[in-house]
């Protein structure tokens, strides 16, 4: 199956045996990964150190390791995969709806980055399922297409919840509207997917309760969110990069993520104290935020769990410490599974995870 730089590499073939075809100008670019032309079309790349990490799962109906994968297209104009646990239940499950990372321009719900570890999550936490958003990106799609697109899954949810979703027919909606219990939905997310967890429960929030009956949010989980201070931190300037962050990764993606005419990184849909502060007013769940020692993000991460306390609301910070425990290194599957240390945090973090889920 081939991954994204294979397809980027044939359509830049393609181009240059067609000259006609390239009359558009680069207008902004982030080395490796995404090219900005003046026509508005967009070429998402990738270093060949993420190659693995960016192959199309397929969806399954025969269940591998306790899970079978099914995409929807939803009745509210967004698209899901389900990952849906197959052991026998002993009563209704919790359901976690995901957003996935990639600085709001990269990254699909299908990539082998998520599925390895989420596939393997549902088992570990004994949900229902789990429902993975497909998410609209920036640049053709700005903040707050994805937040939409998460607060459209939920609607989606409801809808199958109540029994008038046109998708219900479907037999993996229809097994997950089976086991699930919708009293216990959490919102969990990567990176960028992290800061959408936020967003999208303010959204719910602000709305109330009734709009989303019978489902309920019991709880956030932010893995490594990507939120970011108005000027650069001590770990954004001091800790190392990793294939999926570097210094130029993190200043350029939420600029070509916020809305059109942004020129400060203090904006409330992705900085901390701001988003904060413009979810005063609504009524948020219980949220974890888990925080890497060595994230370029570790400071926002954490000045995020502190100014979600001071506005009184339930959260809990959990960081995970040790050399070289960086940016989502829970998806890094190599290193996983052969750094010692690494094998133990992600363990660590996923027993947070279950904890704050089981409580909730």
């Amino acid at each position: 199956m081939a991954t994204l730089p294979q397809m980027a590499a044939t359509k830049e073939r393609q181009e240059a045996a067609n000259p006609t075809t390239t009359t558009r100008t680069l207008v902004e670019s982030v080395t490796n990964w995404i090219r900005v032309y003046s026509d508005g079309s967009v070429d998402r790349l990738g270093p060949p150190e993420a190659a693995a990490f960016m192959v199309l799962v397929p969806p399954y109906d025969d269940p591998r390791d306790g899970v079978t994968v099914h995409d929807v297209a939803t009745d509210h104009g967004v698209d899901v995969r389900l990952y849906l646990t197959t052991t026998t239940p002993g009563g209704r499950r919790p359901v976690l709806v995901h957003f996935h990372g990639g600085g709001f321009c990269l990254s699909h719900a299908a990539w082998s980055l998520y599925h390895r570890f989420y596939a393997r999550l549902a088992v570990e936490l004994d949900v229902a399922g789990i429902v993975s958003v497909v998410l609209p990106l920036a640049p053709e799609h700005r903040l707050p297409a994805a937040i939409d697109a998460g607060h459209a899954a939920l609607l989606w949810l409801r809808d199958v919840a109540c029994g008038t979703s046109d998708t219900i027919a479907h037999h993996a909606v229809e097994r997950l509207r089976d086991a699930a219990d919708f009293s216990r939905v959490f919102l969990i997310g990567d990176s960028a997917g992290g800061v959408l967890v936020h967003n999208v429960a303010a959204r719910a929030g602000e709305a109330g309760a009734e709009a989303l009956d019978p489902i309920r949010l019991a709880g956030g989980v932010l893995l490594h969110p990507g939120f970011i201070l108005p000027e650069k931190s001590p770990s954004e300037l001091e800790n190392p990069p990793t294939p999926f962050m570097t210094q130029e990764t993190v200043d350029k993606f939420v600029m070509l993520a916020l809305p059109v005419g942004t020129t400060s990184r203090d904006h409330p849909y992705t900085s901390p104290a701001a988003a904060v502060t413009a979810a005063e007013g609504a009524q948020l769940p219980p949220m974890l935020v888990m925080v890497a020692e060595e994230d370029m993000l570790r400071d926002a991460q954490v000045e995020y769990g502190e100014a979600m306390a001071r506005a009184g609301k339930a959260v809990e910070t959990v960081v995970s410490h040790g050399r070289g425990i960086g940016h989502v290194f829970y998806l890094n599957w190599f290193a996983v599974e052969s750094h010692p240390v690494a094998a133990a945090r992600a363990r660590e973090l996923v027993d947070a995870v279950k904890s704050f889920v089981d409580s909730h």
